[in-house]
């Protein structure tokens, strides 16, 4: 297991590769990993949980052997991000099946809204070591 908080996405959704760039900049401590879920790298981390089931349009957070997934993810991932981010804690106390109810509907359009890449999402060569392939 790596060390380092590691953060499964849907690779070819356009949401999701901009939330992973927006991580990516806001991360100055590049504490951060990624990995796309249709990856090797995702399938073996998915696998090695127990989580093989989960689907593409589920995020996964990974963080000292503890999976976050959908809004709790989001929620856990802001809040390792710091500073200004940690005040989304407060969405916190909304009833978990409210936050999730928003977070399914968002990934169920995602790709209509939002678009979807031909191939995943590729590190630049600054970021590579930051990717798990």
């Amino acid at each position: 297991m790596n060390k380092s908080p590691v953060i499964l996405f849907d690779g070819i959704c356009n949401l999701c590769c901009g939330w992973v760039q927006f991580l990516i900049r806001r991360d100055k401590n590049r504490k951060f990993k990624f990995a796309s879920i249709q990856s090797d790298a995702g399938k073996k981390l998915l696998d090695s949980a127990g989580l093989s089931h989960i689907e593409p349009e589920t995020i996964v957070y990974i963080k000292d052997k503890q999976f976050y997934s959908e809004s709790s993810a989001v929620l856990e991932i802001l809040s390792d991000l710091g500073g200004i981010w940690k005040i989304t804690a407060l969405f916190r106390l909304i009833p978990k099946f409210v936050q999730n109810g928003i977070y399914r509907f968002i990934a169920r359009n995602r790709y209509r809204i939002f678009g979807t890449r031909s191939s995943c999402l590729a590190p630049t060569p600054e970021n590579a070591k930051r990717f798990l392939l």
